[in-house]
């Protein structure tokens, strides 16, 4: 896998495109970049934050019926600097009109990938910014990230995003964020990033904060 060395260096994605889809990890190629997966619940945005992230316009699918994303999804992105990362799109969980089924082999394909996969190096956890955590979420952090002194670091970094900023007014944004970070939980060391797919608010940073993950 190509090592990144410089976190600062021309981060302008040259390229982005799918790779691979499966329904799940053990049907995956094989890794062979650093992979950056990215969960959520249903309709929080994560097809939206994706292509953003990517400056695609619809590489992501994006759908307005919830849980439209039923596999996962792979996308090679390459960047001026020369760096590749494949962003990994999981399915989106906790839409109720799914039988529990349902919801219960998607958590397995989520949690199969999480514990599997070679080559992952950060699980980002969006989160609508209205909504706060709730249970599934609190559930992942737990799963990927359980408290722990800040000195031990993870092997999978969780980055928590809240999503749809735009959607509250400049004046509520950071408490809405504070709430965020303190559902959390201080001793998962957590911070947030705001995100806006509709003004790119948030992207620079996130980008960032993905790419130091990646070293």
């Amino acid at each position: 896998m190509k090592e990144m060395k410089d976190a600062s260096v021309d981060a302008r994605v040259v390229d982005a495109k799918f790779i691979a889809g499966a329904v799940d990890a053990a049907s995956l190629p094989p890794p062979t970049s650093i992979e950056i997966a990215f969960a959520g619940r249903s309709n929080v945005g994560k097809s939206s934050v994706l292509n953003s992230l990517m400056q695609r316009h619809a590489l992501a699918r994006t759908s307005g019926t919830p849980g439209c994303t039923r596999q996962i999804n792979v996308f090679e992105v390459r960047f001026a600097d020369g760096l590749t990362l494949h962003f990994v799109d999981l399915p989106g969980y906790g839409w109720a009109r799914r039988s529990k089924s349902e919801r219960s082999e998607w958590q397995g394909m989520i949690e199969g990938y999480l514990r599997s996969r070679v080559g992952l190096k950060a699980v980002v956890l969006l989160v609508d910014v209205r909504r706060g955590l709730e249970q599934e979420e609190l559930q992942l952090i737990d799963f990927m990230a359980p408290p722990r002194p800040v000195s031990e670091r993870l092997s999978v970094q969780v980055v928590l995003v809240a999503t749809k900023l735009d959607k509250i007014a400049q004046s509520a944004r950071k408490p809405a964020l504070d709430a965020v970070r303190k559902g959390a939980d201080e001793a998962r060391h957590l911070g947030v990033i705001g995100y806006s797919a509709v003004t790119g608010e948030g992207r620079e940073a996130l980008m960032q904060r993905l790419r130091r993950a990646a070293l």
